[in-house]
C-alpha cells in the first residue's frame, strides 16, 4: 500500500486514485432534531424517531433518527468527501448495511472508508470497481453505522 492521501480534487479524481487498503476519515455532519422528525414522519413514521415524548417511554428511552436518515447523512459525506465528481458512475448496491447504535439529536457524525477492493473491470475497461467499508461515527468515536459500498468509477486511462 503506497501513500493513502488523495492528491487529486473530487472534480479530478478517477478509479486510479482509490487503492486497496487505504483509511479515509470525513466529516462531519450535525443531527438536528426537526430534521430528524421530519424524515421520519416522510419516510419512517415509527413513534421513536417522531415523536419525543412517546419515545421517552420507548426502549431507546428517548428519541432516535431512523436508520434511513442516518444512511442519507453518510451518503452526504460521501459525496461531499469521497466519491469523485465526474468519474463516479453509480453504484449496483451495498451488502451488510448496519444500524449498531442509536443516532440522537445533537450527535455529530463522521465516516470512516476503508477501500476494501479497486480492481479495473474486465470487460469494460474504461471504468473499475471499488467496494470499501464505511463507518459512521459518532461524536463519542462509537461506531452508529456501517456497511459494505461498491461504487463503479471511470478510468483515467481507459487501458
Amino acid at each position: 500500500m503506497g501513500d493513502c492521501t488523495f492528491h487529486n480534487t473530487k472534480e479530478e479524481r478517477c478509479f486510479e486514485d482509490y487503492e486497496t487498503g487505504c483509511v479515509y476519515e470525513f466529516g462531519s455532519i450535525s443531527v438536528d432534531e426537526s430534521e430528524m422528525i421530519e424524515f421520519a414522519g416522510r419516510y419512517d413514521p415509527q413513534p421513536f424517531h417522531t415523536d419525543p415524548e412517546a419515545a421517552k417511554t420507548s426502549v431507546y428511552g428517548g428519541l432516535i433518527a431512523s436508520g434511513w436518515h442516518t444512511s442519507a447523512m453518510m451518503m452526504r459525506l460521501l459525496v461531499d468527501r469521497y466519491l469523485p465528481v465526474a468519474a463516479s458512475l453509480g453504484s449496483p448496491g451495498v451488502d451488510e448495511l448496519r444500524w449498531t447504535k442509536p443516532v440522537r439529536p445533537g450527535d455529530r457524525l463522521s465516516i470512516r472508508i476503508t477501500v476494501m477492493e479497486a480492481r479495473r473491470s474486465q470487460s469494460k475497461p474504461d471504468r473499475g470497481v471499488v467496494r470499501s467499508f464505511v463507518e459512521v461515527i459518532n461524536g463519542e468515536k462509537e461506531t452508529v453505522m456501517t456497511m459494505k459500498a461498491m461504487n463503479i468509477l471511470r478510468c483515467r486511462n481507459a487501458g
